[in-house]
């Protein structure tokens, strides 16, 4: 629970160790204690860690694409042969 601790700000960590005190903590912060604990343990804790640390590039270029998908832009045939071309090259070197 320190770990969480740390992380709060300081008026919500004095309202958190008061609940303690007085043995009510709410459900909610349970559960995000028992998800901060897992984080690392489980795949989909990290799987979702690495999400999260991805650079803010990956999430514009994600966006650009997105956008370029929905407006009729982006060819997809074209991109899907040089992804797979680029996978069969790495499998055969």
């Amino acid at each position: 629970m320190s770990d969480l601790n740390n992380r709060m700000n300081p008026e919500n960590r004095d309202q958190l160790d008061g609940a303690e005190q007085n043995g009510a903590i709410p459900e909610d912060d349970l559960i995000m204690e028992q998800i901060l604990q897992n984080l690392n343990t489980t795949p989909l804790g990290q799987v979702l860690k690495k999400i999260t640390s991805l650079p803010e590039v990956r999430k514009r270029k994600i966006l650009t694409i997105r956008r370029q998908l929905t407006e009729g832009r982006y060819d997809i045939n074209k991109r899907l042969d040089a992804a797979l071309d680029k996978v069969i090259e790495d499998l055969i070197i």
